[in-house]
């Protein structure tokens, strides 16, 4: 795992969550992390920027009644993944630079501790363990 990269995507439309895992796991990536999110301008939107003054009072509005956004994240092995990884999300999202699908990053990762062997991408295609 020496080019490992972690892939970020903020999903604006949370009813495809879905699709997108199943697609991100098509694409070679075997697990991610979800949380609900909210951004300062939905927050702003929904509660006022008045209120949304200091992060301190982000508590006290972060809880709507619904999830606006999603945040995945995952450790890739490698570059390609990731690049598979946005074209299959673009088939569910649309092009990531159309209003409303979301955000994706991907920077480097130096080092993972807790991820196990036998669960990265090309051994689980191998069949070999850790």
């Amino acid at each position: 795992m020496a080019n490992m990269q972690m892939l970020v995507m903020v999903l604006d439309d949370p009813a495809l969550l879905t699709g997108v895992l199943k697609a991100w796991s098509e694409a070679g990536i075997p697990g991610a992390t979800v949380t609900e999110s909210w951004g300062v301008r939905r927050i702003c939107d929904l509660a006022g920027c008045e209120e949304v003054s200091t992060f301190l009072g982000f508590t006290k509005v972060t809880r709507p009644e619904e999830v606006n956004h999603y945040t995945l994240f995952s450790v890739v092995e490698d570059l390609d993944t990731i690049e598979r990884a946005v074209a299959a999300t673009e088939g569910i999202v649309g092009k990531m630079d159309q209003p409303h699908t979301g955000l994706m990053f991907a920077m480097p990762v130096t080092k993972v501790w807790g991820v196990p062997k036998c669960c990265t991408p090309s051994q689980e295609a191998s069949g070999q363990k850790g």
